[in-house]
């Protein structure tokens, strides 16, 4: 059975990433790509959907020993564990090196005190954990070969097979270094070089040491804002530019629910936010890279945009159900790909727009396409504005007339106007501010409750809806307008959890809501971190310190966060580590310290 999602440590190359368990197991790894088949897939099954157990030896019949100890090294995605037993103690590292080549895993056995019997236990498993690979010896080297895939398993340990499983058995004492490196390579290929674990520990540790270097925030959150940035960049796919809204797939925001999607797509509003993070801290590259990413993805048909792509910019991103995976803890059924990509979400478009906006005000080098875009963004807005849609979170009921979809239109056309007056795009100007008054005042107008004051989730509805947070945010209102505090202290009433975090939506339990979906779900953590911007925005600097930590203490041992917490199980839930909570993190940090409201 997998631990529970904050049990996983993230390691990754900037290309795929892998999951590692306290136990010392690694429950899941894709190769080569974040969106490739799952070579470990025991995350959504059991043990024989693939994993690779490292750790002291055990009896069969008893629990793996869980690591004493745990950390990244310093500032980098390098893993190091630590177990005690009554042998002595045992230190794991964990690692991917940024490729060059094949990609690697590499796990480094240390012995530290005492004499340690140590056991790795690989079992590959293809196709999300479907087909058993054929394992044999090529030149002393073993190989796990599937269709179009092969993995070579490289160690000093002596190894031997059993039960479809490569086994083997060592003993570790002081100063002891024993490596395993799997590495990934096109079945038809020649065999990858061998591998050089040591060299290659050296390097991973020098590439995040240098990155890690050129973040600009040094406030009081900067451990927690570095841990943020660098799990952005691990989601980032290094090739394009693209980003991951997560590693994982249907990890669940329902346990034993429906709730569970495959977020190891590029989702245009997810990396237009975590663009907005990385410029504000520093990261200019990572900012153009997503920039030409994105020009590319959209290239020819502006007018068609969807709200998310594969990772090289791929439009059909078709959703099936793995029925061979019973799912993370029985939350079935298991999805692939995803059919919310041909969904009309028109507050993208307003994610884009900003997101261009904020690189050209801070100065990224021009792009006459990217402007090109914006303009042609604007105009397919004019149009389609007063359409309803499927709105931020994607449902799967009926098309609304979303309030936040709105607002997004009108930040589309306020960022272009502001584009136009600087000079460095032309468009009709004076026809764009009167849309853009239009977009308002249908906005106060339709999606404004007056008695009770406050915003609602779209047009003619009762509900409210954590994407409200973002008017202040987005400048569509002033923070101290009276209908943007009756908001705030309206979903503060109607969407809070017992312990004080934020609901997206009111959800329906065992019947269809507002999403189309039966179940509940926890508290979204990207909309908890919205309340306390908003709360320092209108002037409660303390209240919005107090929430900021509160979610601070919500992270795993190793900083990272899921894409919600579930306050009646204490636990995170859904896909894991989310680029949707990291990057508010990183935004709450900058707004408090700006705002000297923290602690010490």
């Amino acid at each position: 059975m997998a631990g529970r999602i904050e049990d996983y440590a993230l390691i990754g190359d900037m290309q795929t990433a892998a999951l590692v368990c306290r136990d010392g197991t690694v429950d899941w790894l894709c190769l080569p790509r974040f969106d490739s088949h799952a070579v470990f897939a025991g995350l959504l099954g059991t043990e024989e959907h693939g994993v690779w157990r490292l750790g002291p030896a055990h009896a069969a019949d008893a629990t793996p020993p869980v690591a004493a100890r745990r950390s990244y090294r310093g500032d980098s995605l390098i893993l190091e564990s630590e177990w005690d037993t009554p042998r002595g103690t045992v230190r794991v590292t964990d690692f991917m090196p940024p490729r060059d080549g094949a990609p690697q895993l590499i796990r480094i056995v240390e012995g530290v005190t005492g004499r340690v019997p140590m056991r790795s236990a690989l079992r590959m498993r293809f196709s999300y954990g479907r087909v058993v690979p054929w394992v044999h010896k090529n030149e002393g080297r073993t190989v796990a070969v599937a269709g179009p895939d092969s993995v070579w398993f490289d160690t000093e340990a002596e190894t031997y097979g059993k039960s479809l499983t490569t086994y083997a058995d060592f003993t570790v004492a002081p100063g002891d270094r024993i490596a395993f490196t799997i590495s990934w390579q096109p079945s038809h290929r020649e065999p990858p070089p061998l591998p050089e674990p040591e060299a290659s520990l050296e390097a991973t540790e020098e590439f995040w040491h240098e990155w890690v270097d050129h973040c600009t925030y040094h406030g009081p959150y900067r451990e927690a804002v570095i841990r943020s940035l660098i799990t952005l960049k691990a989601l980032t796919y290094a090739p394009t530019g693209g980003i991951v809204a997560a590693p994982t797939t249907s990890l669940p925001e329902d346990i034993g629910g429906v709730r569970n999607w495959d977020y190891r797509y590029t989702w245009l509003r997810d990396a237009a936010i975590t663009l907005s993070s990385l410029l504000r801290t520093g990261y200019r590259e990572e900012a153009r890279a997503w920039r030409e990413w994105l020009l590319r993805a959209v290239a020819g048909d502006p007018e068609n945009l969807q709200i998310m792509y594969g990772i090289a910019g791929e439009r059909e991103l078709g959703e099936a159900e793995l029925d061979w995976l019973p799912g993370y803890e029985k939350s079935a059924p298991v999805r692939v790909g995803n059919g919310a990509a041909h969904q009309l979400q028109l507050d993208v478009y307003g994610e884009v727009t900003e997101a261009l906006h904020l690189a050209h005000m801070t100065g990224l080098a021009r792009n006459d396409y990217a402007s090109l875009l914006q303009l042609k963004l604007i105009r397919y807005l004019e149009d389609h504005w007063q359409e309803p849609d499927e709105g931020i979170w994607e449902v799967r009921g009926p098309r609304r007339h979303f309030v936040h979809s709105k607002v997004m239109a009108w930040v589309a056309v306020d960022r272009t106007i502001k584009l136009i007056e600087s000079g460095d795009a032309d468009g009709p100007l004076e026809r764009w501010k009167e849309l853009r008054d239009d977009i308002h005042r249908d906005v106060c107008e339709k999606g404004y409750d007056k008695e009770r004051n406050t915003f609602t989730q779209s047009y003619g509805s009762q509900e409210l809806d954590a994407s409200l947070l973002l008017i202040p945010q987005m400048g569509f209102l002033p923070p101290d307008d009276k209908r943007v505090i009756g908001t705030i202290e309206a979903i503060q009433r109607e969407l809070s959890t017992p312990d004080g975090f934020i609901l997206r939506y009111p959800t329906s339990g065992g019947d269809e809501g507002v999403d189309g979906l039966p179940g509940d779900e926890g508290a979204f953590l990207a909309c908890s971190f919205w309340m306390a911007d908003d709360l320092a925005m209108i002037g409660r600097v303390d209240e919005a310190r107090k929430l900021f930590e509160k979610l601070l203490a919500l992270r795993n041992d190793l900083g990272l966060l899921a894409e919600e917490w579930d306050p009646r199980l204490q636990r995170q839930v859904g896909n894991f580590p989310q680029a949707f909570s990291h990057v508010p993190l990183i935004d709450t940090a900058l707004r408090l310290t700006a705002s000297g409201a923290y602690g010490g």
